[in-house]
């Protein structure tokens, strides 16, 4: 069945996802209108497809246990001379991240890994682009703000162009709401050998 490569995040919500996607492309950074504009919770994995009904499973199962919280970003930081990255700050809301990516990367479920760096929540705004470009979005979005009530996070796939497309919602307290994947994909696949298998 092959292969296919997952993400769990929390999505920016609108307005701002949109506004600092935008953003992102303006510094000059080609992936910004491959990625919605999130805050990692599994960074990107290569699963078998198979085990998608196992983590379709265990995500909803943390999100109905877990309850909404207040997320609030304000200014920038970056990872640089480590990791070429600029992000936004989360300056409320982190502990609610950390505890969360913790259920989903729960050391005995279907998405256990290890981490290459300490979890630190962020939202990027500029990655792998020209040191001068990092510098303007660093300055650009210092002063930058938003806060919303964070009420559930998703399930993401990566196509074969390099896009993030939403496999599936899970909002917090609730079942989830699932979309086909992309044709074709080992996902859509999976999904349709699982759907078959509950019918």
């Amino acid at each position: 069945m092959g292969t296919v490569t997952l993400g769990v995040s929390i999505a920016v919500p609108e307005p701002y996802g949109s506004q600092l996607q935008e953003l992102r492309a303006g510094f000059g950074d080609a992936a910004a209108h491959g990625i919605p504009t999130h805050v990692t919770l599994v960074p990107p994995t290569e699963v078998e497809a198979d085990r998608l009904p196992a983590i379709r499973a265990h995500l909803a199962e943390v999100a109905a246990a877990f309850r909404s919280f207040r997320m609030r970003l304000g200014g920038t930081g970056t990872f640089r001379p480590v990791s070429p990255v600029v992000f936004v700050k989360i300056v409320d809301g982190a502990g609610g991240c950390d505890h969360l990516q913790g259920e989903v990367r729960d050391p005995d479920g279907p998405l256990s890994r290890d981490l290459a760096f300490p979890y630190h929540p962020h939202v990027t705004v500029a990655h792998g682009i020209s040191e001068e470009s990092m510098d303007l979005a660093f300055t650009t979005l210092a002063e930058y703000a938003a806060e919303w009530i964070c009420e559930g996070f998703a399930l993401y796939e990566q196509g074969s162009d390099g896009v993030w497309r939403k496999l599936c919602e899970y909002p917090f307290g609730s079942g989830p709401t699932c979309v086909p994947a992309q044709a074709g994909s080992p996902a859509d696949q999976a999904a349709g050998t699982a759907g078959a298998a509950g019918s």
